[in-house]
């Protein structure tokens, strides 16, 4: 009894109160859009892409062979640029691939480079560290490594 003559008591009320009966939704742009199904390119669009891509870039068309089955793309071939490798993966996945098998094989030759290279930066790094940065620059004596770190703790006042 009680729950009724409340319940039409509220239904009574509630045109004098629209805001409560209203459900609040977020703002339009804070609202998370309806998903929607990604768009699957199929095998010759996917390979349509990767020829275009690959016809603009520095890698050139008949540098690497590929192939497209299921949306997934297979690259083989050789390269003397280990840079060549990612990118061929990079404009395979940019063109809608869903998934890369990269196969390109880089030569001993740039393999040995890029070891060169990273030794020669590694050099580098150790060489710049070690000197001051300038002449004028102040160093600091060397810090005790026998000794503790002591820091001034807070005293509470009364």
């Amino acid at each position: 009894m009680r729950n009724r003559s409340l319940t039409a008591v509220l239904a009574l009320l509630a045109p004098f109160f629209p805001i409560a009966a209203q459900q609040h939704l977020a703002p339009a742009h804070q609202r998370a859009a309806a998903p929607t199904a990604p768009v699957r390119l199929t095998d010759a669009q996917i390979d349509a892409g990767i020829r275009i891509k690959l016809a603009k870039s520095k890698i050139g068309p008949d540098k690497f062979r590929f192939k497209v089955q299921g949306g997934v793309v297979t690259i083989e071939g050789k390269t003397d640029i280990i840079q060549h490798k990612g990118a061929a993966t990079r404009m395979a996945h940019t063109a809608g691939a869903i998934g890369v098998n990269n196969h390109i094989e880089i030569s001993d030759a740039a393999k040995q480079k890029a070891s060169d290279n990273l030794a020669k930066g590694r050099r580098r790094a150790q060489i710049v560290r070690g000197e001051p940065r300038s002449t004028s620059a102040t160093l600091r004596p060397a810090a005790d490594p026998n000794a503790r770190k002591t820091t001034p703790h807070a005293t509470v006042q009364k």
